[in-house]
């Protein structure tokens, strides 16, 4: 009994496993915790990146670079900036001073932004990082389960240049160019707010 118990210790000290306590309830320790760890996992694959979704995150469905997925009510809508990426454009944020929450973030060499909005009695999160972005509309008390899941799946997000490369030498990107900027905060969210009501109308009826 005793040498099992000492290779199991010996096991998690040369795996170099460590416990880090997330305290879910802060939106900046969320952030800082999640986006420093040197996470590799995968568990969804696209054209030209992969990524990994969080346990009880569902994956729905994928248009060209746009995935939608799905947790506890919420849809989350995640845009992937192959071409940003490519060429290596740089965030340029203004944090929002009337914004409910706003952050820039750079870490790791990567960065982006976090602005949560209050739009009628929900809340519209965009989470841009690594030339990704994740918008949901989400009641007050999901906030930081989505900044926590969010913070995961962009966390990971891995390019694939060679996809990339073979896919920008192709007509894939034709007239995709100037379609949509994540590195922009949405200060309006109208259309996001129809697509979601239209979602809603499609499930009810």
């Amino acid at each position: 009994m005793k040498k099992i118990v000492i290779i199991v210790i010996c096991a998690i000290f040369l795996s170099g496993c460590t416990v880090v306590r997330i305290d879910t309830k802060s939106i900046d320790n969320i952030i800082s915790v999640v986006l420093s760890k040197n996470n590799k996992l995968f568990n969804q694959i696209g054209k030209g990146y992969k990524y990994y979704i969080p346990r009880g995150v569902n994956y729905l469905d994928t248009t060209e670079l746009n995935n939608k997925l799905y947790s506890n009510g919420n849809y989350y809508y995640l845009y992937i900036d192959v071409i940003s990426y490519y060429h290596g454009k740089k965030t340029e944020y203004e944090v929002n001073e009337e914004a409910f929450y706003s952050k820039a973030i750079d870490i790791n060499g990567k960065t982006g932004y976090l602005e949560i909005n209050k739009v009628s009695d929900k809340y519209f999160v965009e989470f841009m990082y690594n030339y990704a972005k994740i918008e949901s509309l989400v009641i007050k008390k999901d906030i930081e389960d989505v900044v926590l899941d969010a913070s995961y799946i962009l966390s990971t997000i891995k390019f694939n240049n060679n996809v990339i490369k073979l896919m920008l030498n192709s007509e894939f990107f034709t007239n995709r160019e100037e379609n949509y900027d994540i590195f922009t905060s949405k200060k309006e969210t109208e259309n996001f707010l129809r697509y979601e009501e239209e979602i809603i109308d499609d499930e009810v009826n």
